[in-house]
């Protein structure tokens, strides 16, 4: 776990980094960009798309403004069109997403009155005409009174101005509701309202302030808007309200135990039977249905000209707005680079009547600061310890948990849970622990490999590179176990070979040699010639250095017999090898002078396994190895061969030599091995004649092996010079 703290540090801090933002310690540009792509591709996703009859724009467009002229209207062709809308199509509610905050002086009454002040001021009967006619001429009473006690609601607008025309509308809720709670709403130092006596006339009025995210584009629109204190609503939910009787507005605070004082707690609106969800500064998501379209659309002009099907006005919800590009009433929105405003109250009064506004609760910082610790720290501490694949497999589930919680609230809770920071830390995270493996592990790796890469197999290199701060090549003293390959007369034969067939030859047999080594896990030393040395449990540690050492030497004889059909078609000699091996402490590490370096061991049990490899030609055996291999071997059957004191050398050794894997042994070869048994101990008992006998009937029963042959020899050798009473069987070699 150590070796991988940076790296957990590393991904530790991309999870608090996102968590900041999360939390709205700070806010990070690009990820904000990336929510707000996101939130739009999930919207248009699962929009419900067609045609929602209930509501209706009558619309300002070009046709309209080509039929009755330039906009403004005069207010009494106004006051016409709402007795049509009202009286003869039967609308349930009209909504005006216009302001009327400029007198309409079109009448002439003004000019008519400035005359009769002025150069007509004696005429008694001009005075007497101006009089009966000038409450025909004042259109802006005439509108107010169409309106009067009718569900008619007009639009006005806050700013950030210090300046006001014309009247608000009553407020919603007075000033100090949020006293004592940390409620985040809009404020306001300025408005562009109606006319008094049309904001007076009119049944309410609601704000058209949208809410632009910082890429413009419009997904929200504030429920509440604060000004001088007081509180006021949208148009959207003032249209609503009026449909509904105007039942008051209700403030939907949670106070749950788990939320600090710090808390807003308020999460939706009552309006009558309805709950409108607000987010942390009382902002409602715009519920599109889809493109622009999602409602019936009618010409204002043909609404004054009659030619509108009286059904599809009638019970509706109607919206006088404008599309046409000249009076500038387009938005950006998610569906559209170009939208028009009006059908954005229309997509909200929808939601508001269908309870499908989505939901993004001041909860949702909480939320998403719990999954994001939750994802990051399980990615943080788990990729470290896995390799690519895996970090690939885990990433990618990771990846699916979240973004299918994500889709799951979307579609089943209208709730609203940021993706792009959780997707964002996700990647960075898996790019962190990619790189890292890449540009640090591998580097790591490619020292391992230049190091032990010319020792040892690829796949100990691959192991190694785990772990490179394990491995040095600094010397040490280790219990390890070595082994020596000698071809036996090979002098002899390449004598008989050219250069190029030699090369061959030796290239033949040394490779599928070091490939055993290599799959026993050994480590090549050199090659001396034809001669191979290599050693166990270095340069990794190998608790099995000794058994592992023992298979390999009978795997290389199995190896050089399998070679022989191969070199008999090729006109070569054959080849036997005879193998050294033998376990103790020896010293391991770079040898050598300033000019060249080895990795390499050395020491006593190191020069006693070139002696066992050397006495294999003695006793006539494939291989030899040591008492310190032998008795660190349990599951491979051994005959002790002798006690001998190799040149060089003054203690005595036991050598054995292996025979196979314990259970791979057959009964006839586990019976000569107990005769052997019977006739070595006679000989140690200095019995030379049951010794020699046992030794004859061994040489019968088994012919071709050395073995007893050499010690018949002995045999007749101490008759002739008995070792005397106290020889312990250490029979002595004055040459290597």
């Amino acid at each position: 776990m150590k070796k991988h703290l940076g790296r957990n540090a590393l991904g530790l801090l991309i999870v608090l980094f996102f968590i900041g933002h999360a939390a709205y310690w700070y806010r990070i540009p690009i990820v904000d960009n990336l929510e707000a792509i996101i939130y739009d591709v999930r919207l248009r996703l699962t929009m419900p798309r067609g045609v929602d009859p209930r509501i209706v724009i009558v619309d300002i467009d070009e046709k309209s403004l080509k039929e009755e002229g330039r906009w403004p209207w005069r207010r009494d062709r106004l006051g016409l069109f709402l007795d049509k809308l009202l009286d003869q199509y039967k609308a349930k509610v009209v909504g005006f997403d216009i302001v009327f905050a400029e007198k309409d002086e079109s009448s002439g009454l003004r000019v008519l009155e400035a005359i009769g002040q002025n150069e007509l001021k004696d005429n008694a009967q001009f005075q007497s005409a101006l009089k009966s006619v000038a409450p025909k001429l004042e259109f802006d009473r005439l509108f107010a009174e169409k309106m009067q006690g009718r569900p008619v609601v007009l639009g006005y607008y806050f700013s950030d101005e210090e300046r006001t025309s014309g009247n608000l509308p009553a407020p919603v809720l007075e000033r100090g509701v949020f006293q004592g709670r940390n409620v985040n709403v809009r404020h306001y130092t300025g408005f562009g309202a109606n006319l008094p006596d049309l904001q007076q006339a009119a049944a309410t009025a609601g704000h058209f302030n949208p809410e632009p995210d910082v890429d413009g584009v419009l997904r929200r629109v504030p429920m509440l808007a604060e000004y001088d204190g007081a509180y006021y609503e949208p148009l959207s939910l003032a249209i609503v309200r009026i449909m509904l009787g105007s039942p008051k507005i209700k403030l939907g605070f949670t106070d749950a135990p788990w939320s600090s004082k710090t808390y807003p707690g308020l999460e939706w609106l009552d309006v009558g039977a309805l709950r409108i969800p607000v987010d942390i500064d009382v902002n409602a998501l715009v519920p599109y249905r889809g493109a622009k379209g999602s409602f019936r659309y009618v010409s204002a002009s043909d609404v004054l000209q009659d030619k509108v099907d009286a059904a599809v006005l009638k019970d509706r919800i109607v919206l006088v707005g404008t599309t046409a590009p000249g009076l500038l009433d387009l938005r950006s929105a998610p569906v559209g680079v170009v939208y028009p405003g009006v059908e954005i109250h229309a997509n909200l009064i929808a939601g508001m009547l269908d309870g499908a506004i989505k939901q993004r609760p001041p909860y949702v910082i909480g939320a998403e600061v719990v999954l994001l610790f939750l994802s990051g720290v399980v990615m943080a501490l788990v990729l470290p310890l896995l390799n690519p694949q895996r970090a690939v497999v885990v990433t990618v589930l990771v990846l699916a948990a979240v973004f299918g919680l994500n889709v799951l609230v979307w579609n089943w809770a209208n709730l609203v849970l940021p993706m792009a920071s959780g997707g964002l830390m996700i990647a960075l995270l898996f790019a962190l622990n990619m790189s890292y493996g890449f540009f640090v592990e591998s580097r790591a790796k490619r020292q391992i490999t230049g190091r032990f890469g010319q020792y040892v197999p690829p796949e100990l290199v691959d192991e190694m590179s785990e772990h490179p701060e394990r491995f040095s090549m600094e010397g040490e003293s280790r219990e390890l176990s070595v082994l020596f390959s000698d071809v036996r007369g090979f002098t002899t034969i390449s004598e008989g070979l050219d250069p190029k067939q030699l090369s061959q030859l030796m290239n033949e047999f040394l490779t599928p040699l070091t490939q055993v080594i290599y799959r026993h896990r050994g480590t090549i030393d050199k090659y001396m010639g034809d001669c191979i040395m290599a050693f166990w449990g270095a340069p990794i540690d190998d608790p099995q250095h000794a058994r592992n050492a023992v298979l390999a030497g009978l795997e290389m004889q199995a190896t050089m017999k399998s070679l022989q059909p191969e070199f008999e078609r090729r006109g070569w000699p054959a080849l036997s090898i005879g193998v050294g091996a033998n376990t103790g402490r020896m010293s391991v590490g770079n040898m050598g002078s300033d000019v060249r370096v080895a990795y390499t061991v050395m020491g006593d049990a190191v020069n006693l396994a070139s002696r066992l490899e050397g006495l294999t030609k003695q006793y006539g055996v494939d291989m030899i190895v040591g008492e310190g291999t032998r008795n660190a071997v349990r599951d491979v059957v051994f005959r002790e061969l002798d006690r001998v004191t190799p040149k060089g050398k003054k203690e005595p050794v036991a050598i054995f030599e292996p025979i196979g894997p314990a259970g791979s042994v057959d009964k006839a070869r586990q019976d000569e091995l107990s005769l052997w048994n019977q006739a070595l101990k006679q000989y140690r008992a200095q019995e030379w004649d049951m010794a020699e006998l046992q030794l004859i009937n061994l040489k019968q029963r088994f012919p071709g092996t050395e073995l007893y042959t050499t010690f018949v020899k002995r045999i007749a050798h101490f008759r002739s010079r008995p070792p005397g009473a106290g020889w312990d069987g250490t029979w002595a070699f004055e040459t290597k």
